[in-house]
Protein backbone atom coordinates (compact mmCIF):
# COMPACT_ATOMS: atom_id res chain seq x y z
CA UNK A 1 0.00 0.00 0.00
CA UNK A 2 1.46 3.36 -0.94
CA UNK A 3 2.66 5.74 1.97
CA UNK A 4 -0.22 8.62 0.79
CA UNK A 5 -2.77 6.09 1.09
CA UNK A 6 -1.54 4.81 5.05
CA UNK A 7 -1.22 8.97 5.53
CA UNK A 8 -4.65 9.50 4.47
CA UNK A 9 -6.03 6.69 6.47
CA UNK A 10 -3.95 7.98 9.58
CA UNK A 11 -5.55 11.63 9.07
CA UNK A 12 -8.74 9.90 8.63
CA UNK A 13 -8.64 7.75 11.70
CA UNK A 14 -7.78 11.26 13.54
CA UNK A 15 -11.12 12.56 11.95
CA UNK A 16 -13.14 9.70 13.23
CA UNK A 17 -11.99 10.28 16.70
CA UNK A 18 -13.52 13.74 16.57
CA UNK A 19 -16.88 12.08 14.88
CA UNK A 20 -17.17 9.56 18.13
CA UNK A 21 -16.30 12.30 20.55
CA UNK A 22 -18.47 15.55 19.36
CA UNK A 23 -21.32 14.71 21.53
CA UNK A 24 -19.48 14.82 24.94
CA UNK A 25 -19.74 18.29 25.28
CA UNK A 26 -24.02 18.00 25.46
CA UNK A 27 -23.31 15.74 29.17
CA UNK A 28 -23.00 19.25 30.41
CA UNK A 29 -25.65 21.15 28.43
CA UNK A 30 -28.35 21.90 31.36
CA UNK A 31 -31.98 22.34 31.11
CA UNK A 32 -32.26 22.73 27.22
CA UNK A 33 -34.64 20.61 25.05
CA UNK A 34 -33.20 18.49 22.30
CA UNK A 35 -33.71 20.56 19.46
CA UNK A 36 -31.86 23.58 20.97
CA UNK A 37 -28.96 22.50 21.33
CA UNK A 38 -28.87 20.87 17.65
CA UNK A 39 -29.83 24.24 16.46
CA UNK A 40 -26.98 25.51 18.29
CA UNK A 41 -24.30 22.70 17.44
CA UNK A 42 -25.53 22.97 14.10
CA UNK A 43 -24.62 26.94 13.84
CA UNK A 44 -20.95 25.58 14.78
CA UNK A 45 -20.79 22.47 12.36
CA UNK A 46 -22.36 23.81 9.51
CA UNK A 47 -21.45 27.65 9.17
CA UNK A 48 -19.37 29.08 11.25
CA UNK A 49 -16.04 26.50 11.33
CA UNK A 50 -17.07 25.81 7.51
CA UNK A 51 -16.87 29.14 6.69
CA UNK A 52 -13.44 29.90 8.99
CA UNK A 53 -11.80 26.84 7.40
CA UNK A 54 -12.33 28.03 3.66
CA UNK A 55 -11.35 31.62 4.75
CA UNK A 56 -8.18 30.11 6.47
CA UNK A 57 -7.23 27.71 4.30
CA UNK A 58 -9.13 27.99 0.82
CA UNK A 59 -9.39 31.51 0.46
CA UNK A 60 -10.03 31.37 -3.35
CA UNK A 61 -13.39 29.59 -2.66
CA UNK A 62 -15.58 32.62 -3.58
CA UNK A 63 -13.54 33.31 -7.07
CA UNK A 64 -14.18 29.25 -7.59
CA UNK A 65 -17.46 29.40 -6.75
CA UNK A 66 -18.32 32.48 -9.76
CA UNK A 67 -16.97 29.94 -12.24
CA UNK A 68 -18.95 26.39 -11.28
CA UNK A 69 -22.15 26.18 -13.19
CA UNK A 70 -25.09 27.00 -10.32
CA UNK A 71 -26.61 23.78 -11.30
CA UNK A 72 -23.66 21.90 -10.38
CA UNK A 73 -23.43 23.85 -6.69
CA UNK A 74 -27.68 23.70 -6.32
CA UNK A 75 -27.54 20.28 -6.47
CA UNK A 76 -24.43 19.57 -4.24
CA UNK A 77 -26.63 22.03 -1.82
CA UNK A 78 -29.52 19.73 -2.61
CA UNK A 79 -27.72 16.50 -1.47
CA UNK A 80 -26.47 18.55 1.40
CA UNK A 81 -30.27 19.01 2.64
CA UNK A 82 -30.94 15.42 1.95
CA UNK A 83 -27.92 14.42 4.64
CA UNK A 84 -29.52 17.01 6.98
CA UNK A 85 -32.15 14.54 7.15
CA UNK A 86 -30.04 11.87 7.96
CA UNK A 87 -27.79 14.05 10.71
CA UNK A 88 -31.23 14.87 12.50
CA UNK A 89 -32.27 11.10 12.30
CA UNK A 90 -28.31 11.01 13.30
CA UNK A 91 -29.23 12.78 16.36
CA UNK A 92 -32.32 10.90 17.21
CA UNK A 93 -30.45 7.59 17.03
CA UNK A 94 -28.08 8.44 19.86
CA UNK A 95 -30.90 10.32 21.97
CA UNK A 96 -32.54 6.90 21.93
CA UNK A 97 -29.90 4.02 21.83
CA UNK A 98 -27.19 5.92 23.06
CA UNK A 99 -23.82 6.22 21.67
CA UNK A 100 -22.87 2.66 21.24
CA UNK A 101 -25.64 1.32 19.28
CA UNK A 102 -26.50 4.65 18.11
CA UNK A 103 -23.29 5.48 15.97
CA UNK A 104 -22.81 1.19 14.95
CA UNK A 105 -26.28 0.90 13.44
CA UNK A 106 -26.54 4.14 11.76
CA UNK A 107 -22.80 4.70 10.78
CA UNK A 108 -22.38 1.11 9.83
CA UNK A 109 -25.29 1.33 7.32
CA UNK A 110 -23.68 4.71 6.15
CA UNK A 111 -20.54 2.88 5.24
CA UNK A 112 -22.34 0.01 3.49
CA UNK A 113 -24.37 2.52 1.60
CA UNK A 114 -22.15 5.24 1.44
CA UNK A 115 -19.36 2.91 0.26
CA UNK A 116 -21.24 2.09 -3.04
CA UNK A 117 -23.57 5.12 -3.94
CA UNK A 118 -20.60 7.13 -5.50
CA UNK A 119 -18.94 4.86 -8.00
CA UNK A 120 -22.48 3.51 -8.92
CA UNK A 121 -23.44 6.94 -9.69
CA UNK A 122 -20.43 7.40 -11.93
CA UNK A 123 -20.59 4.65 -13.22
CA UNK A 124 -17.12 2.96 -11.81
CA UNK A 125 -19.09 0.46 -9.97
CA UNK A 126 -19.04 -2.48 -12.43
CA UNK A 127 -15.42 -1.92 -13.94
CA UNK A 128 -14.28 -2.10 -10.18
CA UNK A 129 -16.20 -5.54 -9.60
CA UNK A 130 -14.22 -6.42 -12.46
CA UNK A 131 -11.15 -5.74 -10.53
CA UNK A 132 -9.13 -8.05 -7.45
CA UNK A 133 -9.53 -4.77 -5.66
CA UNK A 134 -13.65 -5.01 -6.33
CA UNK A 135 -13.50 -8.45 -4.94
CA UNK A 136 -12.24 -7.21 -1.06
CA UNK A 137 -14.06 -4.32 -1.69
CA UNK A 138 -17.78 -6.31 -1.99
CA UNK A 139 -16.56 -8.36 0.60
CA UNK A 140 -15.67 -5.35 3.21
CA UNK A 141 -19.00 -4.04 2.67
CA UNK A 142 -20.51 -7.94 2.80
CA UNK A 143 -18.73 -8.07 6.48
CA UNK A 144 -20.00 -4.55 7.45
CA UNK A 145 -23.66 -5.78 6.87
CA UNK A 146 -22.74 -9.06 9.29
CA UNK A 147 -21.58 -6.72 11.61
CA UNK A 148 -24.78 -4.25 11.31
CA UNK A 149 -27.13 -7.03 11.69
CA UNK A 150 -25.35 -8.53 15.16
CA UNK A 151 -25.03 -5.15 16.69
CA UNK A 152 -28.80 -4.85 15.84
CA UNK A 153 -29.59 -8.00 17.35
CA UNK A 154 -27.73 -6.84 20.33
CA UNK A 155 -28.94 -3.94 20.67
CA UNK A 156 -32.48 -5.95 20.31
CA UNK A 157 -31.32 -8.14 23.89
CA UNK A 158 -30.31 -4.77 25.58
CA UNK A 159 -33.91 -3.60 25.21
CA UNK A 160 -35.26 -6.16 26.73
CA UNK A 161 -32.78 -7.12 29.30
CA UNK A 162 -32.11 -2.74 30.26
CA UNK A 163 -35.49 -1.68 30.49
CA UNK A 164 -34.83 0.58 33.14
CA UNK A 165 -30.90 1.91 33.12
CA UNK A 166 -30.70 4.96 34.96
CA UNK A 167 -27.86 6.08 32.45
CA UNK A 168 -30.34 5.99 29.19
CA UNK A 169 -33.73 7.18 30.74
CA UNK A 170 -34.97 7.68 27.15
CA UNK A 171 -33.66 4.61 25.43
CA UNK A 172 -36.31 3.68 23.21
CA UNK A 173 -35.45 0.55 20.86
CA UNK A 174 -37.79 0.81 18.22
CA UNK A 175 -37.70 5.16 17.67
CA UNK A 176 -33.83 4.41 17.55
CA UNK A 177 -33.98 1.78 15.39
CA UNK A 178 -36.38 3.47 12.78
CA UNK A 179 -33.69 6.48 13.00
CA UNK A 180 -30.56 4.92 12.18
CA UNK A 181 -32.55 3.29 9.13
CA UNK A 182 -33.37 6.99 8.16
CA UNK A 183 -29.52 7.68 8.50
CA UNK A 184 -28.40 4.67 6.29
CA UNK A 185 -30.67 5.62 3.71
CA UNK A 186 -30.60 9.59 3.90
CA UNK A 187 -26.46 10.04 5.53
CA UNK A 188 -25.03 8.90 2.50
CA UNK A 189 -25.55 11.91 0.76
CA UNK A 190 -22.81 13.13 1.85
CA UNK A 191 -20.83 10.69 0.93
CA UNK A 192 -22.61 11.61 -3.08
CA UNK A 193 -22.03 14.93 -2.24
CA UNK A 194 -18.32 15.08 -1.82
CA UNK A 195 -17.90 12.89 -4.99
CA UNK A 196 -20.26 15.33 -7.31
CA UNK A 197 -17.98 18.48 -5.81
CA UNK A 198 -14.53 16.84 -7.38
CA UNK A 199 -14.48 19.06 -9.72
CA UNK A 200 -15.09 22.60 -7.02
CA UNK A 201 -11.90 20.96 -5.09
CA UNK A 202 -10.14 20.64 -8.81
CA UNK A 203 -10.57 23.88 -9.69
CA UNK A 204 -9.07 25.09 -5.57
CA UNK A 205 -6.05 23.25 -6.58
CA UNK A 206 -5.45 25.00 -10.01
CA UNK A 207 -5.60 28.30 -8.30
CA UNK A 208 -3.22 27.02 -5.61
CA UNK A 209 -4.91 25.91 -3.05
CA UNK A 210 -2.95 22.65 -1.59
CA UNK A 211 -4.90 19.35 -2.22
CA UNK A 212 -5.49 18.64 1.53
CA UNK A 213 -7.56 21.82 1.70
CA UNK A 214 -9.15 21.88 -1.49
CA UNK A 215 -12.39 19.88 -0.08
CA UNK A 216 -13.46 22.51 1.98
CA UNK A 217 -15.62 24.76 -0.10
CA UNK A 218 -17.63 21.38 -1.10
CA UNK A 219 -18.31 20.81 2.30
CA UNK A 220 -19.54 24.49 2.71
CA UNK A 221 -21.89 24.36 -0.10
CA UNK A 222 -22.90 20.75 1.62
CA UNK A 223 -23.15 21.61 4.95
CA UNK A 224 -25.28 24.66 4.18
CA UNK A 225 -27.58 22.53 2.68
CA UNK A 226 -27.63 20.69 5.81
CA UNK A 227 -28.33 23.64 8.05
CA UNK A 228 -31.51 24.86 6.21
CA UNK A 229 -32.68 21.30 6.76
CA UNK A 230 -31.70 21.30 10.30
CA UNK A 231 -33.39 25.17 10.97
CA UNK A 232 -36.76 24.26 9.81
CA UNK A 233 -36.94 20.68 11.77
CA UNK A 234 -35.58 22.52 14.78
CA UNK A 235 -37.67 25.53 15.15
CA UNK A 236 -40.78 23.33 14.53
CA UNK A 237 -39.81 20.99 17.23
CA UNK A 238 -39.30 24.01 19.13
CA UNK A 239 -42.90 25.59 18.30
CA UNK A 240 -44.16 22.43 19.08
CA UNK A 241 -43.06 21.24 22.04
CA UNK A 242 -42.40 25.32 23.47
CA UNK A 243 -38.48 25.41 23.79
CA UNK A 244 -38.22 27.72 21.50
CA UNK A 245 -37.35 30.61 24.66
CA UNK A 246 -34.44 28.04 25.73
CA UNK A 247 -32.85 30.51 23.32
CA UNK A 248 -33.20 33.42 25.77
CA UNK A 249 -33.37 31.54 28.96
CA UNK A 250 -32.03 29.45 31.55
CA UNK A 251 -31.49 29.36 35.24
CA UNK A 252 -28.76 31.95 34.97
CA UNK A 253 -26.91 34.35 31.98
CA UNK A 254 -23.78 32.11 33.13
CA UNK A 255 -25.29 28.77 32.36
CA UNK A 256 -27.05 29.99 29.16
CA UNK A 257 -23.70 31.15 27.85
CA UNK A 258 -21.87 28.03 28.89
CA UNK A 259 -24.71 26.13 27.50
CA UNK A 260 -24.05 28.31 23.71
CA UNK A 261 -20.35 27.52 24.26
CA UNK A 262 -20.37 23.70 24.74
CA UNK A 263 -22.76 23.50 21.36
CA UNK A 264 -20.28 25.26 19.51
CA UNK A 265 -17.56 23.78 20.79
CA UNK A 266 -19.61 20.33 20.11
CA UNK A 267 -20.38 21.59 16.41
CA UNK A 268 -16.22 22.24 15.83
CA UNK A 269 -15.26 18.44 17.02
CA UNK A 270 -18.23 17.47 14.30
CA UNK A 271 -16.39 19.70 11.85
CA UNK A 272 -13.10 18.57 12.43
CA UNK A 273 -14.03 14.66 11.56
CA UNK A 274 -14.38 16.75 7.68
CA UNK A 275 -11.73 18.63 7.41
CA UNK A 276 -9.42 15.79 8.52
CA UNK A 277 -11.23 13.25 6.21
CA UNK A 278 -11.00 15.82 3.73
CA UNK A 279 -7.05 16.10 3.90
CA UNK A 280 -7.31 11.82 4.17
CA UNK A 281 -9.18 11.46 1.00
CA UNK A 282 -7.03 13.97 -1.14
CA UNK A 283 -4.29 11.57 -0.50
CA UNK A 284 -6.53 8.32 -1.46
CA UNK A 285 -6.34 8.84 -5.19
CA UNK A 286 -8.45 6.29 -7.60
CA UNK A 287 -9.89 4.69 -4.26
CA UNK A 288 -11.15 8.15 -2.66
CA UNK A 289 -14.30 6.67 -2.46
CA UNK A 290 -13.18 4.34 0.07
CA UNK A 291 -12.25 6.84 2.61
CA UNK A 292 -15.91 7.16 3.78
CA UNK A 293 -16.01 3.26 5.04
CA UNK A 294 -12.88 3.60 6.73
CA UNK A 295 -14.04 7.00 8.40
CA UNK A 296 -17.95 5.18 9.38
CA UNK A 297 -16.22 2.53 10.90
CA UNK A 298 -13.21 3.71 13.36
CA UNK A 299 -16.22 6.09 14.44
CA UNK A 300 -17.96 3.45 15.19
CA UNK A 301 -15.38 2.23 17.18
CA UNK A 302 -13.93 5.15 18.95
CA UNK A 303 -17.95 6.12 20.06
CA UNK A 304 -18.27 2.84 21.55
CA UNK A 305 -15.29 2.88 23.83
CA UNK A 306 -17.04 6.46 24.89
CA UNK A 307 -20.56 4.18 25.36
CA UNK A 308 -18.67 2.15 27.60
CA UNK A 309 -17.39 5.16 29.78
CA UNK A 310 -20.87 6.70 29.94
CA UNK A 311 -22.23 2.98 31.17
CA UNK A 312 -24.69 2.81 29.16
CA UNK A 313 -24.18 -1.21 28.90
CA UNK A 314 -24.34 -0.84 32.91
CA UNK A 315 -25.76 -4.01 34.21
CA UNK A 316 -25.42 -5.70 31.36
CA UNK A 317 -24.29 -9.57 31.32
CA UNK A 318 -21.04 -11.16 29.61
CA UNK A 319 -23.20 -12.38 26.70
CA UNK A 320 -24.13 -9.14 25.61
CA UNK A 321 -20.83 -7.70 26.07
CA UNK A 322 -19.06 -10.34 23.76
CA UNK A 323 -21.83 -10.13 21.22
CA UNK A 324 -21.54 -6.28 21.41
CA UNK A 325 -17.53 -6.73 21.10
CA UNK A 326 -18.09 -9.12 18.26
CA UNK A 327 -20.01 -6.84 16.60
CA UNK A 328 -17.83 -4.01 16.65
CA UNK A 329 -14.79 -5.77 16.03
CA UNK A 330 -16.50 -6.98 12.44
CA UNK A 331 -17.42 -2.99 11.45
CA UNK A 332 -13.88 -2.61 12.23
CA UNK A 333 -12.63 -5.48 10.20
CA UNK A 334 -14.80 -4.29 7.64
CA UNK A 335 -13.19 -1.17 7.46
CA UNK A 336 -9.74 -2.28 7.01
CA UNK A 337 -10.87 -4.44 4.10
CA UNK A 338 -12.34 -2.04 2.07
CA UNK A 339 -9.43 -0.15 2.69
CA UNK A 340 -7.46 -3.08 1.28
CA UNK A 341 -9.29 -2.83 -1.73
CA UNK A 342 -7.24 0.29 -2.69
CA UNK A 343 -3.88 -1.77 -2.22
Amino acid sequence: MESGIIFGIALIALGAFASGSFTIPFLKVKRWEWETYWMIFSVGAYIIFPLLSCFIFSSEFLYVFKAIPLKSLLWIFLLGMIYGVGNLSFGLSLRYLGLSLGYALSLGLMLAIGTLIPPLVDGRLTQIFETSQGSKLIIGVVVACVGIALVGYTGYLKDKKLQNNESQPEFNYTKGVLAALLVGVTGSAMSLGIEQGVPISEAMIDQGTNPLFAINPVLLVLLLGTMVTTIFWCLFQGKRNGSLNNYFKSESSATLAKNYLLCIIAGGIWFVQFFLYGMGKSQMGYFAFIAWGILMALTIAFASVWGLIRKEWKGANARLYILLATSLVIIVVSAFIIGASAA
